[in-house]
């Protein structure tokens, strides 16, 4: 007579629900699975979005676009409920400067700032998390 012992969960699975507990959802910046999402204010701007998302995730930063045809203000806060490290607001005045719109989880706003400067400003936070 064997017995087989068996858990419903692995070695993984309760690292990753002892991190999730840990952070209570909030995940540091080099572990969340999307690292910035890109909020378009409207369709007009959305090639410009996959530009953004097209040259940070070149850069190994993990983004995504959220196209749906909600308003700002709503996709803003559903992003913000995801716990997503960055939010990257662009429209007529970013696509114009070739910058985006910097707002950081938990509602704070960065600013204006160059796609190559949000993107070392991303690499030095997760080098200083890291270190």
């Amino acid at each position: 007579p064997y017995i087989i012992h068996r858990t419903s969960i692995g070695c993984y699975e309760r690292t990753l629900a002892l991190l999730l507990e840990k952070y209570a959802g909030v995940l540091p910046l080099w572990l969340a699975p999307d690292q910035v999402v890109i909020i378009p204010l409207s369709d007009k701007y959305n090639d410009y979005a996959k530009k953004v998302c097209r040259l940070l995730n070149n850069s190994d930063i993990r983004t995504s676009i959220d196209e749906r045809s909600e308003t700002v203000g709503k996709k803003i806060r559903e992003n913000e409920l995801k716990r997503l490290p960055y939010q990257l607001v662009v429209g007529e005045k970013e696509q114009a400067a070739e910058t985006v719109s910097v707002r950081k989880q938990g509602g704070e706003d960065l600013g204006t700032m160059s796609i190559s400067d949000f993107e070392r400003h991303i690499k030095e936070e997760i080098q200083a998390l890291l270190s």
